[in-house]
């Protein structure tokens, strides 16, 4: 009897380290990866490329010397972005954490711009007559009265106006439509906006290919939320990343406050 509460007393006593055990090896297999970057038609080591860990969602930037360190597990993937270079990811393997005289090597892009015919706009200074000469904006707006916001659904169509009642009627639905089916993904979101090295890296980019990357979204995934999230059409397109970014986490803050009250 004795030893069995002995037993038990030294059960209880271990418990909180057997625990934080099972807690850490997630964590210990995170090590410090060094790596370098060159350019791959000169071998000259490349400055100030974004490196981001797209598995743990944290980024950093190579040093003069074209060399970076970052924290990652085995079978994470890494991305790289750097002006005027093609994108790359890479697979973090074991003989790279091994022999640690790693190598990336970037691509430059090669651009072909294609003639671009500029019509300016043939201005009289008659008001009338100018008006009837500038672009028209084929996005229909609807305003429902007492509301104070209009709803932008894009061309006209026979479902636009269901679809912008259903998102005034029913706000809790068709956000949960729109982030219910990407619970992973967004969860990304807040992890995203704490890490400066990626801020600053969505800020100079307007092509959304890091943003899916980061969120394993399509383009049309992150235009489909922003649009039934009441933004327009023009900030979709003009937007940086960054803004795009901090546009998605909001609705997705909304979301969860709705998804509470229900």
């Amino acid at each position: 009897m004795r030893l069995k509460k002995l037993l038990i007393l030294i059960g209880v006593a271990l418990g909180p380290f057997v625990l934080r055990a099972q807690d850490e090896p997630v964590s210990e297999m995170l090590q410090e990866f060094t790596a370098l970057v060159i350019n791959a038609q000169t071998e000259e080591p490349l400055e100030s490329v974004h490196v981001v860990n797209l598995n743990q969602v944290i980024g950093t930037i190579t040093n003069a010397e074209g060399e970076f360190t970052i924290r990652a597990a085995v079978n994470d993937t890494l991305y790289f972005s750097y002006l005027g270079f093609k994108s790359q990811k890479i697979r973090v393997t074991n003989d790279m954490f091994r022999f640690g005289d790693t190598k990336i090597a970037l691509t430059e892009l090669a651009y072909a711009l294609e003639e671009v015919i500029v019509r300016p706009y043939q201005l009289t200074g008659y008001l009338e007559i100018d008006v009837k000469n500038l672009p028209i904006n084929t996005a229909y707006q609807y305003s429902i009265s007492g509301l104070s916001k209009s709803y932008e659904a894009g061309n006209k169509n026979p479902s636009a106006v269901t679809k912008v009642l259903g998102a005034i009627l029913n706000p809790a639905d068709l956000l949960r439509n729109l982030f219910g089916k990407r619970p992973n993904q967004m969860r990304k979101l807040r992890l995203i906006k704490e890490d400066d090295e990626i801020r600053d890296l969505l800020a100079s980019k307007f092509d959304r290919e890091t943003l899916t990357e980061l969120l394993q979204l399509e383009k049309v995934d992150i235009e489909d939320i922003l649009s039934n999230c009441n933004f327009s059409n023009s900030f979709i397109t003009t937007a940086n990343d960054l803004q795009i970014l901090d546009a998605m986490s909001s609705c997705y803050e909304e979301y969860k406050v709705l998804n509470r009250k229900k």
